[in-house]
């Protein structure tokens, strides 16, 4: 996501610092070295770089609590396709906005970025609200995570090919999995290559 010079150079000097002094610097030694009149100025500037991804911070009670999140490294423009099911199936649906993303998370291919809702892959670390990272592909390897469509309905779910059926199976044992029919008008939109998670 795009920074400001002036937020540009306070995430320079933070990442300097940790890398340096292996600890984050105080929020006094930000204002300091930047010569802010107050230390809202500093609160505005790392709120900034939170909200945008680029580093975190603990609670407030927390001394050299800031952490660098990782998306400083070479980011990527994803389009945001739409949201898809971690439960049953629901309208798939086109979202006309990015995402920037870290380019080591991509697959080779076209990749696209979807928004997580429920919770049938949270035993794979997959919780409501993540954006997941898609390959677009209409194959997939037994076992494989995938988003798929059926009946023009998205999932995502690990994928089982059986002899005359093909299982769609949620990681969450308190779920059932879903059946593929011979009637149903199914198809494998891309298979997970990754996740996006931004901690609040």
């Amino acid at each position: 996501m795009y920074l400001t010079e002036k937020q540009k150079r306070v995430y320079k000097f933070i990442k300097e610092y940790i890398e340096e002094n292996d600890l984050s610097p105080s929020y006094t030694e930000i204002k300091e070295y930047f010569g802010f009149s107050s230390l809202n100025a500093v609160y505005e500037h790392i709120d900034n770089l939170v909200r945008k991804g680029f580093v975190q911070k603990g609670s407030s009670n927390q001394k050299r609590s800031i952490t660098l999140t990782g998306i400083s490294k070479r980011a990527v423009s994803l389009p945001m396709v739409g949201l898809v099911r971690a439960g049953a199936p629901i309208d798939a649906y086109e979202l006309r906005e990015y995402i920037d993303v870290p380019e080591e998370i991509l697959a080779k291919g076209e990749n696209v970025a979807l928004t997580v809702t429920g919770n049938s892959m949270i035993e794979s670390s997959i919780c409501d609200g993540d954006v997941i990272i898609v390959r677009r592909q209409n194959t997939a390897e037994n076992g494989q995570i995938v988003v798929a469509l059926i009946n023009n309905q998205a999932t995502v779910k690990e994928i089982h090919f059986h002899e005359n059926q093909i299982e769609l199976r949620p990681r969450n044992s308190e779920m059932n999995p879903i059946f593929v029919n011979s009637d149903d008008d199914f198809q494998i939109y891309g298979v997970l290559v990754g996740m996006y998670r931004k901690y609040r």
